[in-house]
């Protein structure tokens, strides 16, 4: 018959203060002795689904995990080492993630959690839960930022709140480039449009609107990176009624035109 005893953690004898001094400087001497470059980060590498990244306190990337180079499509590290978040993603969603550096960087805030706007492996738009930490240095300064992303899992799925929402961001993220209704939408996540405002505003801080509309912009931003498409082409593929409407949205956001901004990269 197998034992079901719990487990009994072995009784740890006391240690003094002097003691526990000495393995902090023990600690101390092992760590100054590491290779910069080979540090616990790396260990990421080999964690299914978390990317982890850290930015010195100017935003400048200094390591990026394998999973992130994958998703940038870069073979090393080396193609990332410097680079900013307005090197690699689309200004409104470099701009939040600055903005975020910023208060931790300032001392604002000691950590930061919360779903934010990513890329997913599809490169389409995704919900993504981050943490946030500050890099202190021995003085206790604040010398930069290291996160760690992931998708959120099953565990994260069962909350009430993403439950209210979740449905909707799959429709939305699916048929973006299609004629959306943003109260068809509710009907079809069962909530009246004014549930889901509120519970998309509590757990995003934007509206179902504006979500739908940055994920169009964000489409957008990728095809004029990439494609030779006219300006009206990627209107039509991207969801708007028309360039006009595109181009305003667009520079709302990006605050340049689409044309302004397919020369300035």
């Amino acid at each position: 018959m197998r034992n079901t005893t719990s487990y009994q953690a072995r009784k740890r004898p006391e240690r003094s203060a002097v003691e526990m001094a000495q393995w902090m400087g023990k600690r101390e001497s092992w760590v100054a002795g590491l290779d910069p470059t080979d540090l616990f980060h790396s260990m990421f590498d080999h964690l299914p689904g978390l990317h982890f990244f850290s930015k010195n306190k100017e935003g400048h990337l200094m390591f990026a995990s394998r999973g992130l180079l994958e998703v940038y499509q870069m073979s090393d590290d080396l193609e990332i080492l410097g680079r900013t978040d307005f090197d690699l993603n689309p200004d409104i969603m470099a701009q939040s993630y600055v903005d975020d550096d910023r208060l931790i960087i300032s001392g604002e805030v000691g950590r930061i959690e919360r779903m934010e706007l990513w890329w997913d492996r599809q490169g389409l738009p995704d919900w993504f839960l981050i943490t946030k930490l500050p890099i202190s240095d021995r003085q206790g300064l604040v010398q930069g930022v290291m996160g760690v992303l992931r998708r959120p899992d099953e565990s994260d799925r069962k909350l009430p709140v993403y439950q209210t929402v979740a449905r909707a961001v799959e429709i939305i993220r699916r048929d973006f480039a299609e004629p959306v209704s943003i109260a068809e939408i509710a009907r079809t996540a069962g909530q009246s449009l004014r549930q889901l405002q509120r519970q998309f505003r509590s757990t995003f801080g934007v509206t179902p609107q504006e979500f739908l509309i940055t994920t169009r912009i964000l489409a957008a931003q990728r095809l004029l990176e990439e494609s030779s498409l006219t300006i009206t082409e990627i209107a039509r593929q991207c969801g708007f009624v028309d360039a006009s409407s595109f181009t305003q949205h667009f520079r709302k956001r990006v605050e340049k035109t689409p044309a302004a901004y397919r020369r300035h990269v």
